[in-house]
């Protein structure tokens, strides 16, 4: 899902790193500050920029990766004359909308369909036309009605589309059927979703996810027409198995296919198996330092890389465009009083979100679910949030996520619609209203997160004597110091720390306490 933002969140928190509310930014594992990094990337990078503290950050540098190679609305791929072949451009993929609108509103319908078109544009393509249609349920042969689909035909023809996308997921035989009308390329929401997942996926993990999910998505749809049903022969050439007519009944060409996508599916699991190992290595060495964990989740494109940024300045990519960022982001931080936890940002969900995707990206998905903390970032300047809302919470109960802590926080209030806010703050009392972009309502965000980060287990009295500062040390770092005096004897100190540190200071402490 990884989480994008408009309107309100955009690039301009990243430097305002002096101002953030938290102290610390760094990746949980390598023990790299934040802007350490960014100076020693910037000092490898000498040569192209002058002053290091210009050097543009790991996102913005993955955001220009990705726009260097976007094709320009407008111009053509036609040639008219073959000597031109060097100079032809590339030209965006055209497409037309339909939708089925089954239940709710008008409103609910365009709106749907108004999603589906950024989906689209995401995705790289030009919407030509909408259209949706009112009916009980998917026509089971061509999504849409016969009327609906010669329609569609015709428009197709007019506008000069090449392919059609329909809001909603489509069987195999309906795909087929409604291609054979209107005679282009025919996309449903799931396949698009995927695209999308496809371009953005940076990680090896990504990667593999996003293949494992488009296997899922292929696999009842491959087509057995034509040659992919030709026999091949059962024995070697000439022999009673693999005759001229290959008289041995073999293996049609789909079945190969199917065999091969299982085999594939097979080795994508280990892979991915393997790599929830190393991550589970790092949460359990994050569970035995009791360090707490806070995970962002939300709507595509409500904010929450944009807020990350904010909170920690990681420098995580942002863009005006769903399921802009896919692989999760963990950094460390610090409440105003001392406190450290960890913040994840996550793959945003959407409405509808694809099952195949939810079972492929389950191990990143657990970040959510074995979080002590949920910050469900909602965008403020939707015309519908709480429908957001409702999609986001389907899917924590997917994973299983229901029974963890959540703080609905409501982001873009600088472009959000007052009556809007209004009606979220009735339903949601305990909502906190931030601007990412601008900062405002970050201070609140701050206090509103520290109070419900669970405590820390053991609360102890202890005076350390000077010879052993470094248990002075982990105390800074690990527990939360309610008072701390330095005497004669040594340093003097109350504080909540984890088990096995409270162990440790026992011995310290005073037996009159």
């Amino acid at each position: 899902m990884n989480t994008a933002d408009t309107h309100g969140s955009d690039r301009t928190g990243h430097g305002a790193r002096g101002r953030d509310a938290f102290r610390e930014a760094n990746t949980v594992g390598d023990g790299v500050h934040a802007d350490d990094a960014s100076r020693e990337a910037a000092a490898a990078d000498g040569d192209r920029y002058e002053d290091p503290g210009n050097a543009p950050d790991q996102g913005e540098m993955e955001l220009a990766e990705r726009h260097a190679l976007r094709r320009v609305q407008g111009l053509s791929t036609e040639l008219t004359d073959v000597t031109e072949v060097e100079y032809r451009k590339l030209r965006l993929e055209r497409v037309v909308l339909i939708g089925v609108w089954t239940r709710g509103t008008q409103a609910d319908a365009d709106n749907s369909l108004t999603e589906l078109a950024a989906l689209a544009e995401t995705a790289g393509a030009l919407v030509l036309e909408g259209l949706t249609q009112r009916r009980a349920k998917p026509d089971p042969a061509t999504y849409v009605g016969k009327g609906k689909a010669s329609e569609l035909h015709d428009i197709v023809e007019a506008t000069g589309a090449d392919t059609v996308i329909c809001d909603g997921e489509l069987t195999p035989g309906q795909l087929r059927q409604l291609e054979d009308v209107v005679k282009v390329k025919v996309v449903d929401r799931t396949a698009l979703i995927l695209d999308i997942f496809a371009q953005h996926a940076r990680s090896s993990e990504g990667k593999a996810q996003v293949e494992l999910a488009q296997l899922n998505y292929l696999l009842p749809r491959l087509r057995g027409w034509g040659d992919s049903l030709s026999r091949q022969a059962g024995g070697s050439g000439g022999g009673s198995g693999g005759g001229v007519g290959l008289r041995g009944p073999g293996e049609t060409k789909i079945e190969t296919d199917r065999r091969r996508i299982n085999d594939k599916m097979a080795k994508l699991r280990r892979q991915l198996a393997h790599m929830r190992t190393a991550r589970e290595v790092k949460k359990d060495v994050r569970r035995t330092r009791e360090v707490p964990s806070v995970a962002i989740a939300g709507y595509t494109n409500a904010g929450k890389s944009s807020l990350l940024n904010r909170l920690t300045g990681a420098g995580v990519l942002v863009e005006n465009a769903l399921f802009a960022t896919l692989d999760p982001t963990v950094r460390q931080a610090r409440t105003p009083d001392g406190r450290g936890f960890t913040l994840s940002d996550t793959v945003g969900f959407v409405r509808h979100l694809p099952h195949q995707l939810v079972e492929a990206f389950r191990s990143t998905l657990e970040e959510v679910a074995d979080s002590d903390l949920i910050l469900h970032v909602v965008d403020g300047s939707h015309p519908d949030p709480e429908q957001q809302i409702s999609a986001v919470r389907e899917v924590f109960a997917e994973i299983e996520a229901v029974d963890v802590p959540e703080l609905v926080v409501v982001n873009k209030v600088d472009a959000a619609d007052p009556d809007t806010l209004r009606a979220l703050r009735t339903r949601y009392p305990d909502l906190v209203e931030v601007s990412a972009r601008t900062g405002q309502g970050v201070s609140e965000l701050v206090t509103a997160l520290a109070e419900a980060l669970p405590e820390l287990a053991k609360e102890v009295h202890a005076l350390v004597p000077y010879s052993r500062g470094d248990l002075v040390a982990k105390v800074h770092e690990e527990g939360r110091i309610i008072s701390e005096e330095h005497t004669g004897e040594g340093t003097a100190l109350h504080a909540f720390v984890p088990a096995l540190l409270a162990a440790k200071l026992d011995e310290y402490t005073p037996s009159g306490v």
